[in-house]
């Protein structure tokens, strides 16, 4: 593997785009290819994420037997014993001494009909940048509910993180959520605890803007592998439906489909990580982050925004293997020559030098106030996320509300447009509240945020206060 790094040491040939498009779209046309799906994981602290995820990597051989054995070895050590699925994931010291995940993971499985690409959120609150930053990175979801008694009540409840993990998937432009009901074994496989959950949840989605018939439901119970990837004798599953097969995780994941890819706009590669090291596949200075548009190729130059420098992609890593190319929605890893390091940064986007995202200072924005401690005024100073970025800013102006004629109207992100456009406008009110859907103008400082006002994925904006998601939004226009 050694002098495959040593080759790299000359940046590859441009590859070319139109090339690399015909075989893209001749490969899906066929079907000769798995589709790719990205898989943000999320739900309230100690649900079972991690291990939900560890049993799924160990069950379609991504985690070998020895991997698992170690873990369980390891973790069974420090009395942790029930964390060893978690610790696929749990990688860092802190994380396995605490049980929880603080940054988001990333691994990769296939199944028969889907390659996926995993992105584990924390679900601690004191985490929750780091969960938007991997659910701004996603197609689709798994939102994992903690069965036990008292545990979908704490995470469902006004501080839980369910109710804001909910809003912030649809405020991300996330459509299709699998809501996996874990450790049924805990009430020895009710039927009427999961139904009693799914009962509670099916309102709140609906209120939060999500259309029900993409919102699928599963009980399971991962520690003990049961309903994940199959079912198993001692399963009472089956119980509940007079002996009818209920799908498992992976059966429904096996269902969705991936959004539309935008592959004709220009490149679009907003950065999730900058680290410099060496893998088998490259060496180097190494830029991570989604294709949202476009494609990447070896040997392309970039331009990296804010800023005017440009670098050349002399390899590409996507699920841990070298790729001449990658297309929207592609999660990757591009190794970086002709620039240095302290050009990079996390939210960083890299460009073509010919067609370079702008970056504004002044946002008019669609916003949905969910429900904050303290109301938003003009002038409040809040942190704005836009992907990855988190950065600092204010208030400018409310310019208007919008009164929604009917519940229909409501919605967490791009359904306000839709509310805009039927609702009548108050201008200039004095302060926004719980369920305002309204205009304001906020303000960043320079260099500002890589925003395209007509690209949703690009236009998102969620705003944070004192610990807490207050509001999420479109950007309409830019400067």
């Amino acid at each position: 593997m050694a002098s495959s790094v040593g080759s790299l040491s000359a940046p590859a040939k441009p590859a070319s785009h139109e090339k690399i498009l015909e075989e893209w779209k001749q490969r899906n046309a066929t079907q000769d290819g798995k589709k790719d799906i990205s898989v943000v994981v999320v739900g309230h602290v100690d649900a079972g994420k991690s291990t939900l995820m560890g049993r799924i990597l160990h069950d379609t051989g991504m985690l070998s037997d020895r991997e698992h054995n170690t873990n369980a070895r390891a973790s069974a050590r420090l009395g942790k014993g029930s964390f060893a699925y978690a610790w696929a994931l749990d990688a860092s010291e802190e994380e396995r001494e605490r049980g929880i995940t603080m940054s988001t993971a990333h691994a990769h499985f296939n199944t028969t009909h889907r390659a996926y690409t995993v992105l584990d959120a924390p679900g601690h609150r004191d985490f929750v940048p780091s969960m938007i930053s991997g659910a701004a990175q996603a197609d689709v979801a798994i939102l994992v509910i903690d069965a036990k008694d008292g545990a979908f009540e704490a995470g469902f409840g006004p501080r839980g993180q369910t109710r804001e993990h909910v809003l912030l998937l649809r405020a991300l432009g996330v459509r299709d959520v699998v809501v996996v009901i874990n450790k049924m074994d805990a009430f020895d496989f009710s039927p009427q605890r999961y139904y009693q959950i799914v009962d509670e949840l099916k309102p709140f989605f609906e209120t939060a803007g999500f259309d029900l018939k993409r919102i699928q439901f599963v009980p399971c119970a991962a520690h003990a592998g049961l309903n994940v990837s199959a079912q198993s004798e001692d399963c009472h599953f089956a119980d509940w439906t007079d002996g009818k097969k209920i799908p498992t995780v992976l059966d429904v994941l096996d269902t969705l489909e991936p959004p539309a890819r935008d592959v004709d706009a220009p490149l679009r590669m907003p950065l999730t990580n900058v680290f410099r090291g060496q893998t088998a596949i490259a060496s180097g200075i190494a830029a991570a982050g989604r294709v949202v548009s476009g494609l990447i190729a070896t040997g392309d130059r970039l331009r990296v925004v804010p800023g005017d420098e440009v670098a050349t992609v002399r390899a590409l890593e996507q699920d841990s293997e070298s790729v001449p190319w990658a297309v929207a929605g592609a999660s990757v890893t591009a190794y970086l020559s002709g620039i240095d390091e302290i050009h990079l940064a996390v939210g960083s986007v890299l460009c073509p030098p010919s067609q370079p995202i702008a970056l504004s200072t002044n946002l008019l924005v669609q916003l949905l106030v969910f429900d904050p401690t303290y109301p938003i005024l003009a002038g409040s100073v809040l942190s704005l996320h836009h992907h990855s970025l988190d950065l600092p800013c204010t208030i400018v102006d409310l310019v208007s509300t919008i009164e929604k004629p009917s519940s229909t109207a409501t919605g967490a992100s791009g359904s306000t447009a839709a509310a805009g456009s039927a609702g009548k406008k108050k201008r200039k009110p004095r302060v926004l509240g719980k369920g305002a859907t309204a205009l304001v103008r906020i303000s960043v400082q320079s260099p500002g945020v890589p925003v395209e006002v007509n690209r949703k994925d690009l236009a998102r904006v969620l705003l944070r206060l004192q610990g807490e998601t207050v509001a999420a939004g479109v950007v309409v226009e830019s400067s």
